[in-house]
Protein backbone atom coordinates (compact mmCIF):
# COMPACT_ATOMS: atom_id res chain seq x y z
CA UNK A 1 0.00 0.00 0.00
CA UNK A 2 1.43 3.67 -0.91
CA UNK A 3 2.51 5.42 2.20
CA UNK A 4 1.23 9.18 2.22
CA UNK A 5 2.56 11.80 3.30
CA UNK A 6 1.10 13.37 6.53
CA UNK A 7 -2.13 15.38 5.25
CA UNK A 8 -3.21 18.74 5.37
CA UNK A 9 -5.81 18.90 8.33
CA UNK A 10 -7.42 22.38 9.60
CA UNK A 11 -10.57 22.97 11.28
CA UNK A 12 -12.62 25.48 10.48
CA UNK A 13 -11.22 25.40 7.03
CA UNK A 14 -10.65 28.98 6.64
CA UNK A 15 -7.48 30.72 6.99
CA UNK A 16 -5.18 33.88 5.98
CA UNK A 17 -2.56 33.46 3.33
CA UNK A 18 0.69 34.41 3.29
CA UNK A 19 0.02 38.59 3.06
CA UNK A 20 1.22 41.93 3.96
CA UNK A 21 -1.42 41.24 7.19
CA UNK A 22 0.58 38.91 8.19
CA UNK A 23 3.48 39.81 8.74
CA UNK A 24 4.41 41.53 12.21
CA UNK A 25 4.31 39.43 15.82
CA UNK A 26 0.77 41.52 16.38
CA UNK A 27 -0.59 40.69 13.08
CA UNK A 28 0.14 37.10 14.34
CA UNK A 29 -1.07 37.13 17.63
CA UNK A 30 -4.70 38.54 16.47
CA UNK A 31 -5.10 36.20 14.09
CA UNK A 32 -4.70 33.38 16.71
CA UNK A 33 -6.84 34.69 18.40
CA UNK A 34 -9.47 34.80 16.05
CA UNK A 35 -11.77 32.01 16.93
CA UNK A 36 -12.74 31.47 12.98
CA UNK A 37 -9.28 30.78 12.45
CA UNK A 38 -8.58 26.92 11.37
CA UNK A 39 -4.82 28.55 11.28
CA UNK A 40 -2.48 31.05 11.12
CA UNK A 41 -0.35 31.48 7.87
CA UNK A 42 2.62 33.39 8.36
CA UNK A 43 3.82 36.08 5.29
CA UNK A 44 6.20 34.20 3.24
CA UNK A 45 9.84 34.38 4.73
CA UNK A 46 13.54 33.29 4.33
CA UNK A 47 16.22 32.51 5.68
CA UNK A 48 17.74 35.53 5.64
CA UNK A 49 15.12 37.95 5.77
CA UNK A 50 14.26 39.99 2.41
CA UNK A 51 15.69 43.45 1.60
CA UNK A 52 12.05 45.49 2.06
CA UNK A 53 12.31 49.04 0.35
CA UNK A 54 8.87 51.01 1.36
CA UNK A 55 9.61 52.89 -1.79
CA UNK A 56 9.24 50.16 -3.88
CA UNK A 57 7.71 47.63 -2.31
CA UNK A 58 4.06 48.37 -1.12
CA UNK A 59 0.29 48.12 -1.90
CA UNK A 60 -2.24 49.56 -2.64
CA UNK A 61 -6.44 49.27 -2.45
CA UNK A 62 -8.26 49.35 -5.93
CA UNK A 63 -11.90 49.96 -6.80
CA UNK A 64 -11.84 48.31 -10.15
CA UNK A 65 -15.12 50.75 -11.27
CA UNK A 66 -13.09 53.68 -11.45
CA UNK A 67 -9.70 52.46 -10.86
CA UNK A 68 -9.40 54.55 -7.93
CA UNK A 69 -6.18 53.57 -5.65
CA UNK A 70 -5.43 54.00 -1.85
CA UNK A 71 -3.05 52.66 0.36
CA UNK A 72 -5.39 52.49 3.02
CA UNK A 73 -8.76 50.89 2.76
CA UNK A 74 -11.35 53.50 2.92
CA UNK A 75 -14.21 51.61 3.61
CA UNK A 76 -16.58 52.52 0.59
CA UNK A 77 -19.39 51.01 -0.30
CA UNK A 78 -22.65 50.58 -2.63
CA UNK A 79 -26.10 51.27 -2.25
CA UNK A 80 -26.34 47.35 -1.67
CA UNK A 81 -23.53 47.93 1.07
CA UNK A 82 -20.79 46.44 -1.00
CA UNK A 83 -17.28 47.28 -0.68
CA UNK A 84 -16.12 49.80 -3.55
CA UNK A 85 -12.33 48.55 -3.05
CA UNK A 86 -12.52 45.11 -3.95
CA UNK A 87 -9.25 44.88 -5.01
CA UNK A 88 -5.39 44.72 -4.08
CA UNK A 89 -1.90 45.34 -6.34
CA UNK A 90 1.22 45.25 -4.87
CA UNK A 91 5.12 45.24 -5.42
CA UNK A 92 5.82 43.34 -2.13
CA UNK A 93 8.74 40.66 -2.64
CA UNK A 94 9.00 38.68 1.34
CA UNK A 95 8.67 39.47 4.78
CA UNK A 96 11.88 41.34 5.81
CA UNK A 97 11.33 39.33 8.82
CA UNK A 98 13.78 35.66 8.94
CA UNK A 99 12.25 32.37 9.47
CA UNK A 100 14.13 32.13 12.34
CA UNK A 101 12.03 35.11 13.84
CA UNK A 102 8.90 33.97 13.04
CA UNK A 103 9.52 30.61 15.15
CA UNK A 104 10.45 32.66 17.38
CA UNK A 105 6.86 34.29 17.12
CA UNK A 106 4.81 31.40 16.85
CA UNK A 107 6.42 29.63 20.70
CA UNK A 108 5.89 33.15 21.98
CA UNK A 109 2.28 33.04 20.56
CA UNK A 110 1.10 29.41 21.76
CA UNK A 111 3.25 30.33 25.68
CA UNK A 112 0.86 32.80 26.08
CA UNK A 113 -2.26 31.19 24.81
CA UNK A 114 -1.21 28.36 27.12
CA UNK A 115 -0.29 30.57 29.82
CA UNK A 116 -3.58 32.00 29.73
CA UNK A 117 -6.05 28.83 29.41
CA UNK A 118 -4.42 25.27 28.34
CA UNK A 119 -8.24 25.28 26.04
CA UNK A 120 -7.16 28.62 24.36
CA UNK A 121 -4.87 26.99 22.16
CA UNK A 122 -7.34 25.22 20.98
CA UNK A 123 -9.63 25.61 17.72
CA UNK A 124 -13.26 23.89 18.13
CA UNK A 125 -11.77 20.59 18.63
CA UNK A 126 -8.62 20.63 17.30
CA UNK A 127 -5.48 22.52 18.14
CA UNK A 128 -4.97 25.29 16.10
CA UNK A 129 -1.54 25.22 14.53
CA UNK A 130 0.46 27.15 11.71
CA UNK A 131 1.36 27.23 8.32
CA UNK A 132 4.95 28.99 7.63
CA UNK A 133 5.25 30.06 4.70
CA UNK A 134 8.73 30.29 2.96
CA UNK A 135 10.77 30.49 -0.01
CA UNK A 136 14.35 30.93 -1.65
CA UNK A 137 16.61 28.62 -3.61
CA UNK A 138 16.03 24.88 -3.32
CA UNK A 139 18.77 24.39 -1.18
CA UNK A 140 17.35 27.13 1.39
CA UNK A 141 13.62 25.40 1.06
CA UNK A 142 15.27 22.51 2.44
CA UNK A 143 17.33 24.31 5.29
CA UNK A 144 13.57 26.15 5.76
CA UNK A 145 12.15 22.27 6.23
CA UNK A 146 14.93 21.39 8.81
CA UNK A 147 14.70 24.57 10.83
CA UNK A 148 10.91 23.84 11.04
CA UNK A 149 11.25 20.29 11.79
CA UNK A 150 13.47 20.68 14.56
CA UNK A 151 11.52 23.69 16.07
CA UNK A 152 8.36 21.37 15.84
CA UNK A 153 10.16 18.85 18.03
CA UNK A 154 11.44 21.21 20.34
CA UNK A 155 7.83 22.62 20.80
CA UNK A 156 6.50 19.30 21.19
CA UNK A 157 9.51 18.61 23.65
CA UNK A 158 8.15 21.85 25.81
CA UNK A 159 4.77 20.67 25.66
CA UNK A 160 3.37 23.01 23.42
CA UNK A 161 2.24 20.54 20.68
CA UNK A 162 0.84 21.87 17.86
CA UNK A 163 0.38 21.33 13.85
CA UNK A 164 2.69 22.93 12.17
CA UNK A 165 2.69 22.98 8.13
CA UNK A 166 5.37 24.30 5.26
CA UNK A 167 4.07 26.33 2.49
CA UNK A 168 6.59 26.59 -0.22
CA UNK A 169 5.99 29.90 -1.93
CA UNK A 170 7.27 29.57 -5.32
CA UNK A 171 4.64 31.47 -7.21
CA UNK A 172 5.64 35.48 -6.19
CA UNK A 173 5.64 37.71 -9.46
CA UNK A 174 7.53 40.36 -8.03
CA UNK A 175 10.72 39.47 -8.11
CA UNK A 176 13.46 41.34 -11.01
CA UNK A 177 14.75 38.52 -13.22
CA UNK A 178 13.78 35.10 -11.37
CA UNK A 179 10.29 33.94 -13.25
CA UNK A 180 8.01 31.73 -10.68
CA UNK A 181 9.83 28.39 -10.47
CA UNK A 182 6.16 27.04 -10.59
CA UNK A 183 5.60 27.38 -14.00
CA UNK A 184 9.11 25.17 -14.73
CA UNK A 185 8.73 21.39 -14.16
CA UNK A 186 12.48 21.45 -14.27
CA UNK A 187 12.80 23.90 -11.56
CA UNK A 188 10.06 22.18 -9.96
CA UNK A 189 11.70 19.37 -9.81
CA UNK A 190 14.87 20.68 -8.20
CA UNK A 191 12.60 21.98 -5.10
CA UNK A 192 11.24 18.51 -4.92
CA UNK A 193 14.57 16.77 -5.00
CA UNK A 194 16.04 18.66 -2.28
CA UNK A 195 13.45 18.06 -0.29
CA UNK A 196 13.22 14.30 -0.27
CA UNK A 197 16.93 14.35 0.67
CA UNK A 198 16.48 16.81 3.01
CA UNK A 199 13.03 14.17 4.73
CA UNK A 200 15.18 11.51 4.24
CA UNK A 201 18.32 12.60 6.30
CA UNK A 202 15.53 14.14 8.97
CA UNK A 203 13.78 10.64 9.60
CA UNK A 204 17.22 9.44 10.31
CA UNK A 205 17.96 11.96 12.40
CA UNK A 206 14.08 11.40 14.52
CA UNK A 207 12.91 14.89 13.18
CA UNK A 208 9.25 14.95 12.76
CA UNK A 209 7.50 14.63 9.42
CA UNK A 210 6.30 18.11 8.54
CA UNK A 211 3.49 17.96 5.90
CA UNK A 212 4.56 20.87 2.90
CA UNK A 213 2.86 21.56 0.14
CA UNK A 214 3.45 24.15 -2.99
CA UNK A 215 2.27 27.94 -3.69
CA UNK A 216 1.28 28.25 -7.25
CA UNK A 217 1.07 30.87 -9.64
CA UNK A 218 -2.27 31.95 -11.36
CA UNK A 219 -2.52 29.42 -14.45
CA UNK A 220 -3.89 30.11 -17.88
CA UNK A 221 -3.78 27.33 -20.00
CA UNK A 222 -3.55 23.32 -19.81
CA UNK A 223 0.40 23.25 -20.57
CA UNK A 224 1.22 25.12 -17.08
CA UNK A 225 -1.11 22.56 -15.37
CA UNK A 226 0.83 19.58 -17.27
CA UNK A 227 4.30 21.18 -16.28
CA UNK A 228 3.09 20.87 -12.60
CA UNK A 229 1.45 17.60 -12.72
CA UNK A 230 4.60 16.58 -14.70
CA UNK A 231 6.85 17.61 -11.83
CA UNK A 232 4.54 15.98 -9.15
CA UNK A 233 4.34 12.67 -11.32
CA UNK A 234 8.31 12.45 -11.11
CA UNK A 235 8.30 13.22 -7.46
CA UNK A 236 5.94 10.39 -7.28
CA UNK A 237 8.39 8.03 -8.90
CA UNK A 238 11.45 9.30 -7.25
CA UNK A 239 9.99 8.68 -3.83
CA UNK A 240 11.50 5.47 -1.98
CA UNK A 241 9.48 3.35 -0.08
CA UNK A 242 6.48 5.51 -0.50
CA UNK A 243 4.72 3.05 -3.29
CA UNK A 244 4.47 5.92 -6.05
CA UNK A 245 2.70 8.97 -4.20
CA UNK A 246 3.99 12.03 -4.40
CA UNK A 247 5.51 13.79 -0.95
CA UNK A 248 3.43 16.83 -1.80
CA UNK A 249 0.33 17.35 1.14
CA UNK A 250 -1.24 20.57 -0.75
CA UNK A 251 -1.19 22.89 -2.75
CA UNK A 252 -2.05 26.47 -2.31
CA UNK A 253 -3.76 27.81 -5.61
CA UNK A 254 -3.33 30.74 -6.21
CA UNK A 255 -1.19 33.74 -5.99
CA UNK A 256 -1.62 37.08 -7.36
CA UNK A 257 -2.02 37.90 -11.36
CA UNK A 258 1.56 39.91 -11.96
CA UNK A 259 2.52 42.99 -14.13
CA UNK A 260 -0.93 44.33 -13.01
CA UNK A 261 -1.04 48.52 -13.05
CA UNK A 262 -2.67 50.91 -11.30
CA UNK A 263 -2.63 54.54 -11.62
CA UNK A 264 -2.64 57.80 -8.58
CA UNK A 265 -4.47 60.18 -10.54
CA UNK A 266 -5.60 59.66 -14.48
CA UNK A 267 -2.85 59.42 -16.83
CA UNK A 268 -2.83 62.29 -19.82
CA UNK A 269 -3.79 60.66 -23.18
CA UNK A 270 -1.31 63.23 -24.90
CA UNK A 271 1.60 61.36 -23.18
CA UNK A 272 3.06 58.76 -25.08
CA UNK A 273 3.34 55.40 -23.00
CA UNK A 274 7.29 55.27 -22.95
CA UNK A 275 6.78 58.80 -21.49
CA UNK A 276 8.50 59.00 -17.79
CA UNK A 277 6.26 61.74 -16.86
CA UNK A 278 2.77 59.51 -17.96
CA UNK A 279 3.79 56.64 -15.57
CA UNK A 280 5.26 58.42 -12.75
CA UNK A 281 1.97 58.46 -10.03
CA UNK A 282 1.24 54.73 -11.62
CA UNK A 283 0.75 52.29 -8.64
CA UNK A 284 3.08 50.30 -8.15
CA UNK A 285 5.30 50.31 -10.63
CA UNK A 286 4.49 50.20 -14.41
CA UNK A 287 4.02 46.55 -14.90
CA UNK A 288 5.63 45.00 -11.59
CA UNK A 289 1.96 44.90 -9.34
CA UNK A 290 0.06 41.45 -8.37
CA UNK A 291 -3.02 41.62 -8.61
CA UNK A 292 -5.73 40.07 -5.79
CA UNK A 293 -8.97 40.39 -4.55
CA UNK A 294 -12.52 40.38 -6.92
CA UNK A 295 -10.74 40.56 -10.38
CA UNK A 296 -8.97 37.64 -9.46
CA UNK A 297 -11.79 35.48 -8.19
CA UNK A 298 -12.91 33.66 -11.00
CA UNK A 299 -9.80 32.79 -12.58
CA UNK A 300 -8.77 31.69 -8.93
CA UNK A 301 -11.94 29.23 -9.08
CA UNK A 302 -10.81 27.96 -12.19
CA UNK A 303 -7.47 26.61 -11.19
CA UNK A 304 -9.23 25.18 -7.85
CA UNK A 305 -11.23 23.53 -9.87
CA UNK A 306 -9.09 22.40 -12.57
CA UNK A 307 -6.25 21.33 -10.19
CA UNK A 308 -9.11 18.67 -8.28
CA UNK A 309 -9.96 17.87 -11.49
CA UNK A 310 -6.71 16.81 -13.03
CA UNK A 311 -5.46 15.04 -9.43
CA UNK A 312 -8.77 12.82 -9.53
CA UNK A 313 -8.31 11.51 -12.63
CA UNK A 314 -7.98 8.21 -12.70
CA UNK A 315 -4.78 8.14 -14.20
CA UNK A 316 -3.27 10.14 -11.46
CA UNK A 317 -5.58 9.36 -8.84
CA UNK A 318 -3.07 6.91 -7.19
CA UNK A 319 -0.05 9.08 -7.19
CA UNK A 320 -1.73 12.43 -6.36
CA UNK A 321 -4.98 12.19 -5.21
CA UNK A 322 -4.30 12.30 -1.54
CA UNK A 323 -2.91 16.14 -2.38
CA UNK A 324 -5.61 18.96 -0.97
CA UNK A 325 -5.91 22.36 -2.53
CA UNK A 326 -6.49 25.54 -0.87
CA UNK A 327 -8.20 28.02 -2.15
CA UNK A 328 -7.27 31.66 -2.48
CA UNK A 329 -8.26 34.62 -4.43
CA UNK A 330 -10.86 37.21 -4.36
CA UNK A 331 -13.01 35.56 -1.10
CA UNK A 332 -14.68 38.45 0.48
CA UNK A 333 -17.23 36.90 2.42
CA UNK A 334 -19.52 33.72 3.17
CA UNK A 335 -20.85 33.34 -0.51
CA UNK A 336 -17.12 33.34 -2.00
CA UNK A 337 -16.03 31.00 1.00
CA UNK A 338 -19.10 28.23 -0.71
CA UNK A 339 -17.58 28.85 -4.14
CA UNK A 340 -14.67 28.12 -3.42
CA UNK A 341 -15.71 24.59 -1.71
CA UNK A 342 -18.00 23.88 -4.39
CA UNK A 343 -15.13 23.63 -6.31
CA UNK A 344 -12.91 21.03 -4.68
CA UNK A 345 -11.46 23.38 -1.79
CA UNK A 346 -10.35 21.75 1.32
CA UNK A 347 -9.64 24.99 2.62
CA UNK A 348 -10.18 28.46 2.00
CA UNK A 349 -7.43 31.50 2.26
CA UNK A 350 -8.41 35.08 3.08
CA UNK A 351 -5.82 37.75 1.59
CA UNK A 352 -7.11 41.25 0.54
CA UNK A 353 -10.15 40.71 2.46
CA UNK A 354 -7.98 40.48 5.55
CA UNK A 355 -6.59 44.00 4.48
CA UNK A 356 -10.00 45.58 3.55
CA UNK A 357 -11.74 44.48 6.23
CA UNK A 358 -9.13 43.57 8.73
CA UNK A 359 -9.49 40.34 11.30
CA UNK A 360 -13.44 40.69 11.81
CA UNK A 361 -13.81 38.93 8.17
CA UNK A 362 -13.23 35.47 9.25
CA UNK A 363 -16.20 36.07 11.94
CA UNK A 364 -18.46 37.59 9.09
CA UNK A 365 -17.67 34.55 7.32
CA UNK A 366 -18.30 32.25 9.80
CA UNK A 367 -21.84 34.16 10.39
CA UNK A 368 -23.05 34.07 7.15
CA UNK A 369 -22.04 30.61 6.88
CA UNK A 370 -24.24 29.45 9.50
CA UNK A 371 -22.03 26.55 10.84
CA UNK A 372 -22.00 25.01 7.35
CA UNK A 373 -18.37 24.91 7.01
Amino acid sequence: MASLPPPLEIFPPLINSANPWATTLEDLRALYACPSTGAVTTRTSLVKGFPHDPEKHYYVFLDPASHEVSREATGKKTEEGHLTQNASLNSLGYSPITLEMYLGFIKTIVTEEKEKAPAAITARDNKKGFIVSVTGSPEEVAECYTLIARFKKEIDEDGLDMPLYMEINLSCPNIPNKPPPAYSREALGEYLDQLRGTITSSNATDLPRIPFGLKTPPFTHSTEYEVLMGALEDDADRCPGSGGVSQVSFLTATNTLGSCLAFSSPPLISESPSSTSSFETALPGYGTGGMAGAPLHPLALGNVATLRRILDAQERKQKLGHVRVVGIGGVLDAAGYRRMRAVGASLVGIGTGLGLKGVGIFGEIEKGLDGRW
